[in-house]
């Protein structure tokens, strides 16, 4: 539909053939694109894990932070409690891409990881496509609380992901057909109304 290439327009992995991206008025392409990347947190459906401890992959994020903070962003994406259960907590190896633990949380440490970053703009890629439930109302939790004082874009297929936004893209082939609130959507837009049905059924 064009999410994917809506996610690297505004990473700047390519830029438009017409238009322009802008952030704060600001076309992006005049900005560095070291600057353009450290103002933007990306969480992929599958996130980048490695095989190194949890303290050690929340630090990518941000590798000078104290472990006062890295506790306090673990505890906003809602992971410190699973992390302090572990065999060795914050010490513990987690595997080749985070083998060693469930979807939820190996999202919830990426969110932690988006968390002690700070950036001002949050990309969620399908960040709850994975999760059960209960999983997915503690990411939803989370992510309540790391949009406060930012901008965050959540890419997602499943409309109880969309319950925290406060603006809807719908995409189809490649062109946004619909934008607004899920209400003003319901009224407006042919193919929302179409999924909704979709998944109400299901």
């Amino acid at each position: 539909a064009g999410k994917t290439t809506f996610i690297n327009l505004l990473l700047r992995f390519y830029d438009p053939t017409e238009g322009a991206v802008l952030v704060d008025g600001h076309d992006i392409r005049t900005l560095r694109q070291c600057d353009l990347r450290d103002s933007i947190a990306f969480v992929p459906q599958e996130p980048l894990l490695f095989n190194a401890t949890v303290r050690d992959n929340i630090l990518v994020g941000r590798p000078d932070a104290t472990d006062e903070q890295i506790y306090k962003a673990a505890g906003q994406a809602r992971a410190h409690d699973f992390i302090t259960t572990m065999e060795n907590g914050y010490e513990t190896i987690i595997g080749e891409k985070g083998m060693r633990l469930s979807g939820g949380q190996r999202q919830r440490l990426a969110l932690a990881r988006a968390f002690l970053r700070r950036a001002p703009i949050l990309v969620l890629d399908e960040a709850a496509s994975a999760l059960d439930s209960e999983n997915e109302a503690l990411v939803q939790q989370a992510v309540v609380e790391l949009a406060k004082d930012r901008t965050v874009f959540i890419i997602a297929h499943r409309f109880s992901t969309l319950s925290v936004v406060d603006r809807i893209l719908v995409f189809e082939s490649g062109e946004i057909i619909g934008d607004g609130t899920s209400q003003e959507l319901e009224k407006s837009c042919p193919l929302y109304q179409e999924l909704r049905r979709r998944q109400k059924v299901d």
